[in-house]
C-alpha cells in the first residue's frame, strides 16, 4: 500500500494503478462500515483508493469540525490489511489552497432534509467530491447507504457534470442492537449508547406498520415520531418519508420511499434510514452478517 499527501505524488502513483480504480472517499476514523465499502471496491476493481479527508467546508460554524475523531495510524493499519492500493491524505492547505474561490452547488435535491439544517454543508461534501473524483480520477466511487441525502445529492452532480464513473451506493453496515455504525458513535457516554439504537427500532415500527397496510405518509412519520419521543435522551430534530431520488416527502407510499431521521443525544448528532426500493426494503447489515 502506498500512502501519499501532495498532488504530485498522488498523480505518480495514480499512474501505477490497474485500471479500474475504485475509490472510497472517507474523513477517516474508520470503522467496519467504511471496510465494508473498501471490501465491495476490492470485489469489484483491480485496484482501491482510498482518500482520508476531515472536510472544512462540510461543517457549519457550531458543528464538531476540532473535536472530529482522528486516528491515521489506525487507519492506515487497517487499510494495508483490508488492501488497499493508494490512500491520499490531502491537507486543508491542498485542498483549499490560497484565494480558492471556486464552489460545485447542487440545487434542489440538496435543500430538504439535511439540507435544511445544516446550510452549506451539501456545498462543502460536493465540491470535496468534485474535487475527489477530478485528482484521482476513479472509474467507480463507493458510498454508504447510510448518508442517504448525500448519495441523492451526489449522485445528482455527477450526472449533470458529467463525471465518467459509476456511483456504487453499498449497504448500511450496523451494530448487533441496530445502531447505525458512525465515527460519531464515538462521542456517546454509556447511557447514550443504550439509548442510541431507538432510530432503529422507529424506522422498524414504521416498516411493520407499512407492512400491516398502512400506506399514509403522514401515518408512518408519526409512528417514528413517537417511538423516539418515548427515548427522554433523545431529541427529534426530524422524521421523513420521502421520494428516494427527488426527497419531496410523500403523502402516500407506494413502492419506493425512503424513510431518515435525524435526533441529538445530548450534542451528538445521529443520523438513520430505511430504503424502500420497488416493494423491496434495504434496512442494513448487522455486522455479524456483513463480511468485513
Amino acid at each position: 500500500m502506498e500512502t501519499v499527501t501532495t498532488l504530485e505524488e498522488l498523480r505518480i502513483a495514480r499512474q501505477k494503478l490497474r485500471e479500474p480504480v475504485g475509490l472510497v472517499p472517507t474523513m477517516g476514523f474508520l470503522h467496519q462500515g467504511h471496510l465494508s465499502l473498501v471490501q465491495h471496491a476490492r470485489s469489484e476493481c483491480p485496484a482501491v483508493a482510498v482518500s482520508i479527508f476531515v472536510n472544512p467546508t462540510q461543517f457549519g460554524p457550531h458543528e464538531d469540525l476540532d473535536a472530529y475523531p482522528r486516528d491515521l495510524e489506525k487507519d492506515l493499519i487497517m487499510l494495508e490489511d483490508a488492501g488497499v492500493d493508494l490512500v491520499w491524505t490531502p491537507t486543508p492547505e491542498i485542498m483549499y489552497p490560497k484565494g480558492f474561490q471556486t464552489w460545485v452547488q447542487v440545487d434542489k435535491v440538496s435543500k430538504p432534509l439535511e439540507g435544511t439544517r445544516r446550510p452549506g454543508h451539501f456545498r462543502g461534501v460536493v465540491t470535496v467530491v468534485a474535487k475527489l473524483f477530478n485528482a484521482v480520477l476513479p472509474q467507480r466511487a463507493y458510498f454508504g447507504q447510510k448518508d442517504a441525502q448525500q448519495v441523492v445529492v451526489i449522485r445528482q452532480m455527477v450526472r449533470d457534470l458529467n463525471f465518467h464513473l459509476k456511483v456504487v451506493v453499498c449497504p448500511l453496515i450496523r451494530e448487533e442492537d441496530g445502531l447505525a455504525m458512525s465515527s460519531r458513535n464515538s462521542y456517546l457516554d454509556s447511557e447514550q449508547r443504550q439509548a442510541a439504537p431507538v432510530l432503529f427500532r422507529a424506522l422498524n415500527t414504521a416498516k411493520e406498520v407499512y407492512k400491516a397496510g398502512e400506506r399514509q405518509a403522514e401515518k408512518l412519520r408519526k409512528v417514528m415520531i413517537a417511538e423516539i419521543e418515548a427515548e427522554p435522551l433523545v431529541k427529534l430534530q426530524y422524521v421523513s418519508v420521502a421520494h428516494p431520488d427527488t426527497l419531496d416527502e410523500l403523502d402516500q407510499v407506494d413502492r419506493d420511499a425512503l424513510f431518515s431521521m435525524a435526533v441529538y443525544l445530548g450534542s451528538t448528532r445521529l443520523i438513520d434510514n430505511f430504503l424502500l426500493r420497488e416493494g423491496e426494503w434495504q434496512t442494513g447489515q448487522k455486522i455479524s452478517d456483513a463480511k468485513v
